[in-house]
């Protein structure tokens, strides 16, 4: 395992955050978050997707289930351990914290969600599930970061049979977007090559039994957790857990 595929786990107060990076990604475009929110005094979890953290051949062998798996059974282990779990994601990582909620709408408290995918617009990307046989990857969709000399540790190519999976969790997700119950932060950059404006509609459109406040990035592209806007994403998210939690990241009682 390279270091930037290792996961990040700390045990705080009795508020927990299950954190999934995204898409040919690594906890290490989520590593900074998860350690500013440990530094806060909650519960982080921070797990590596199957097939992520190695070759974009490892990751075609993976599948969505795999993945959403993976970061419930993070959520379960806050659960048992924490009074309140919330949801933070990045890209895909933020469809797979929103499955959670989903699956779980009585046991996710809150979601952060910065540029989050449910979909695209692209018309090449709807062929991946019938090219997929014939083209097995395409040209990475990592580093989009617009910080001078941040780079994002990611597959160096997009594996298209993988892709074609995470539009069937995309599929799902939408479908059961009227299951969400938990309060959705969404983080969006105004300007951003890998998702673009479908995503965010679609969940402002499907997420009618809660409320989503959306805050445009002005000064990042789609990995914004490792760009301009992460201290604002940081501080954010923060307080929006203290919002809802009801008290302090510690546990002491709220002022």
């Amino acid at each position: 395992m390279v270091p930037d595929a290792e996961p990040f786990a700390a045990d705080g107060g009795p508020i927990g955050i299950v954190v999934s990076h995204g898409f040919t990604g690594m906890p290490a475009s989520m590593r900074p978050w998860a350690q500013h929110l440990a530094a806060a005094g909650y519960s982080v979890r921070l797990p590596l997707l199957p097939g992520h953290g190695a070759t974009w051949r490892e990751t075609n062998k993976s599948r969505w289930p795999e993945w959403y798996a993976t970061v419930e059974a993070a959520y379960l282990d806050l659960k048992s351990r924490c009074d309140q779990v919330f949801g933070f994601g990045l890209s895909m990582g933020a469809c797979l914290v929103t499955r959670v909620a989903e699956v779980h709408p009585d046991g996710i408290a809150g979601l952060v969600l910065v540029n989050p995918a449910y979909g695209t617009r692209r018309a090449d990307a709807k062929l991946a599930p019938y090219i997929s046989w014939a083209v097995r990857s395409r040209p990475s969709i990592g580093g989009d970061i617009k910080k001078p000399g941040v780079a994002e540790p990611a597959n160096d190519r997009t594996p298209v049979v993988a892709f074609a999976s995470l539009q069937k969790l995309w599929k799902v997700t939408v479908a059961d977007l009227p299951q969400l119950r938990a309060p959705v932060l969404m983080y969006r950059s105004r300007e951003d090559h890998v998702v673009d404006d479908l995503s965010g509609q679609l969940l402002k459109a499907g997420a009618v039994n809660t409320t989503v406040r959306e805050v445009v990035l002005e000064d990042s592209y789609h990995v914004a957790t490792l760009d301009n806007d992460a201290p604002q994403i940081f501080a954010g998210s923060v307080e929006f857990v203290e919002s809802l939690a009801g008290a302090t990241p510690l546990g002491g009682a709220a002022p």
